[in-house]
């Protein structure tokens, strides 16, 4: 979980494939006029993701049942957002990426083809809730984005006690 530009494709992928999990793309379930919305500047609201989320979350419980780990990339920036999806079935454990506002827009900055432009950095930040120390005390993970992808990976496998499949 995370805002733009926090690696969460770069690291799930390394992740999902060190574990031999399915990997989903959380921006894969967003419904077109989502992608509009987003590719013209304009930030979702609530309203816009709640069925975003809801579909993300019965995914998750689809993949459960038939006996698949999963690794998702997700925004996921409310602790309302992470309440919907920790109901689907299954382990369901959050690794928040988490950096500076300006690595951040760097990064941002310096991808290609991702239709989430800069100028919607701020208002992603503003909506953030980071885990709280509860969800911390839960098992779920805050991240260091300034270190190498390959060192995040190692943490969460680490952190979760994960073994591949």
């Amino acid at each position: 979980m995370g805002v733009a530009g926090a690696g969460k494709t770069t690291v799930s992928a390394a992740l999902a494939e060190r574990l031999g999990w399915t990997l989903a793309e959380a921006d894969e379930f967003h419904p077109q006029p989502n992608i509009d919305k987003m590719a013209s500047g304009v930030p979702l609201t609530d309203d816009d993701r709640w069925p975003w989320l809801a579909s993300i979350r019965d995914w998750m419980s689809e993949q459960a049942a038939a006996g698949r780990s999963t690794v998702l990339t997700c925004s996921a920036l409310k602790r309302s957002y992470r309440d919907l999806l920790a109901q689907a079935d299954g382990r369901v454990v959050f690794a928040h990426l988490d950096g500076t506002p300006e690595l951040l827009a760097e990064r941002m900055a310096s991808r290609s083809g991702h239709f989430m432009p800069t100028g919607l950095l701020p208002s992603q930040l503003a909506t953030l809730e980071p885990l709280t120390e509860e969800e911390l005390s839960r098992g779920h993970l805050r991240l260091d984005i300034s270190q190498a992808p390959q060192g995040i990976v190692d943490t969460i496998v680490a952190g979760l006690h994960l073994t591949a499949a």
